[in-house]
């Protein structure tokens, strides 16, 4: 119960970029033209809200990387399948969203190499090489909400694994080549499964709760 009350004090002190209603939106980035998330399960806003008291939206809301309104959100998801290339104009405003106290999650969808690759040159492109670094089970993003002690790829024999990049010693970025999508949750996806992490679900609603939080 001290928990709960204390990370609810720590939200309404720390967040910015929150709603006037007091309801945190989380956005789904429309990026390089037309790419998006078509069915990245959004059930740990809901589990967020039940945990700590935190009240979110129950549903992302659609936000294009290169347009101001992205600006208004204080987590957005960023995911996919296949090649991308993102315009200066997205680079600069994703760059310019993370200084500015906003966070990305980044899921590779169906654990696509292909997009993998495109996210991790962009991320290059925009924060400098080696930017994305392992995230170690000892970060406190592993014991926000839930104790995490291991990340379980669906479809590979070893451990999956977070990278992430930091800004003032602080994680703004998360990202999972494996994939975070709570497929079990998902609602009209056409997903082939890849290695996509189990217990994507409490990661997803550890990594929200630090976000918010950090």
């Amino acid at each position: 119960m001290m928990k709960k009350f204390l990370l609810m004090f720590l939200f309404l002190c720390a967040l910015p970029l929150m709603a006037k209603e007091g309801v945190v939106q989380c956005g789904n980035l429309i990026y390089a033209g037309s790419k998006t998330s078509r069915c990245f399960s959004d059930e740990f806003l809901s589990t967020v809200q039940q945990r700590t008291g935190i009240n979110t939206a129950r549903r992302f809301r659609a936000v294009r990387m290169d347009n101001d309104e992205l600006f208004r959100f204080p987590f957005v998801v960023m995911t996919g399948e296949g090649n991308f290339h993102l315009t200066a104009k997205e680079r600069d405003n994703i760059r310019k969203y993370v200084e500015g106290g906003g966070f990305l999650l980044a899921s590779a969808g169906c654990s696509s190499s292909d997009w993998d690759r495109a996210f991790r040159r962009e991320m290059g492109e925009i924060f400098g090489a080696e930017s994305l670094r392992p995230v170690p089970m000892s970060h406190p993003i592993f014991s926000t909400v839930f104790p995490i002690t291991s990340l379980k790829a669906g479809k590979r024999p070893t451990s999956g694994y977070l990278e992430g990049v930091e800004l003032g010693g602080k994680l703004v970025i998360i990202y999972s080549a494996d994939g975070l999508n709570d497929s079990s949750n998902s609602r009209n996806c056409c997903c082939c499964g890849g290695s996509e992490l189990e217990n994507a679900l409490e990661i997803n609603a550890n990594i929200l709760a630090y976000a918010l939080l950090r």
